[in-house]
């Protein structure tokens, strides 16, 4: 197994343990927030699947958007199944694009993002991007306790 075959390992391990998560949350509960300034459950959850969208982009780009369209701007909240099979095609592509790289580009690949305060390689970006999502997850694993709704079993 090569690097690019682990870091797509790690991006399908990651998300399959998110849709646990996300899956595991009662439709009624999907607006909770544990408090005015937060996301809601459903808010960070398209947060994440959009986030990815850009990650891709800029990714392709070598840096940061000048400008981002998301596609996902006029998208209505309404379930988690939905957010999921909306976002099924930029995460094909996404993973694409990722398959598409040598293990040399991870190097030499520079991602420019001067503007959030760094520039790394490919292959630390591609682990950000992976990180952004688990840390994510684990927000939403402490909103469900804050709410009192038992958290589903991700260590699998």
């Amino acid at each position: 197994m090569n690097s690019i075959d682990l870091i797509i390992l790690n991006f399908n391990e990651v998300r399959r343990r998110s849709i646990k998560v996300w899956t595991s949350i009662p439709a009624e509960k999907l607006n909770w927030k544990p408090d005015d300034k937060a996301m809601t459950c459903l808010e960070m959850i398209r947060h994440v699947l959009e986030s990815e969208h850009y990650y891709h982009l800029a990714i392709k780009n070598r840096g940061s958007l000048s400008t981002f369209d998301s596609p996902f701007e006029n998208l209505p909240y309404t379930s988690v199944e939905a957010e999921l099979e909306f976002a099924e095609l930029y995460r094909k592509q996404f993973i694409d694009t990722v398959k598409s790289f040598s293990e040399e580009d991870l190097d030499a690949i520079k991602i420019d993002r001067s503007e959030s305060g760094y520039i790394r390689s490919l292959g630390d970006m591609l682990l950000r991007v992976a990180y952004h999502e688990s840390v994510h997850t684990g927000q939403l694993l402490d909103y469900l306790r804050s709410a009192g709704i038992p958290r589903v079993r991700i260590w699998d």
